[in-house]
């Protein structure tokens, strides 16, 4: 593993910039595994300001919730398109089907499409419970991808984003654990103090099913990008 200390949010989002357009010039050819959510906000604000050529690159999301169509502004495959998608010619993308109705169906459609697009890069956030994508606590390292149920903390978490508690999904499409360690590289981010437990445990614990993303220590090219604040919990043995 690798791992950069940055000050700041912005900081963060500049260096994993940085990756990602290593990544996407580096070949003809490029597959993406990308990650919604408030982490990778700041790198896709970059992407709208810098307008890099990707008219070769392929993207694949991590993740849907299921029960909600394209268009529904909580919907990911929404936040994607505000916030990249329309704004740059990439040559394909990718996300979950959240209006599937036949769930294995579509987790199996999804994993031929992640076959044909294995990410050069696969991009990823962490839950302040150590969730990687929606593979909760627990989740095993074998699944592909498969419906998960939001744990209690992650509807939570989300709930802000919706009008009532009631309308938070309980479900989603989620990219399994055995997919994402399939992606040549990962690029892992997090900032702020409420990750910090979480990014300690990746990085120093043990792999445990119960902290999905120690999974990743065992992976072979692995950046880790945090700020000061979610690296607050590290020894200093980690942190070189």
């Amino acid at each position: 593993m690798k791992l950069h200390i940055v000050k700041n949010k912005k900081e963060l989002a500049e260096k994993a910039y940085e990756v990602l357009l290593d990544v996407i010039n580096s070949k003809d050819e490029v597959s993406l595994g990308l990650a919604t959510g408030s982490s990778p906000e700041g790198i896709y604000e970059i992407f709208r300001r810098e307008k890099p050529d990707v008219s070769h690159v392929t993207t694949v999301n991590l993740d849907e919730y299921v029960g909600l169509s394209a268009d529904h502004d909580q919907s990911y495959a929404y936040f994607m398109n505000e916030h990249l998608f329309k704004h740059l010619k990439f040559k394909a993308t990718h996300l979950p089907n959240g209006l599937s109705t036949d769930h294995a169906a579509e987790c199996a459609r999804y994993d031929e499409v992640l076959a044909a697009n294995t990410p050069d890069l696969q991009l990823l956030g962490i839950g302040t419970n150590g969730h990687i994508a929606f593979n909760e606590p627990g989740a095993s390292f074998e699944l592909t991808t498969n419906v998960a149920e939001l744990a209690p903390a992650t509807v939570e978490a989300n709930s802000r984003y919706f009008e009532t508690p009631a309308d938070v999904p309980t479900h989603a499409f989620s990219m399994g654990i055995k997919s994402i360690m399939q992606a040549k590289k990962i690029l892992l981010i997090a900032s702020g103090a409420g990750k910090a437990q979480a990014i300690k445990g990746m990085i120093e614990g043990p792999v445990t099913h119960e902290l999905p993303a120690s999974v990743l220590q065992t992976h072979v090219d692995v950046t880790v990008i945090v700020d000061a604040e979610a690296a607050s919990l590290l020894r200093n043995d980690s942190m070189h």
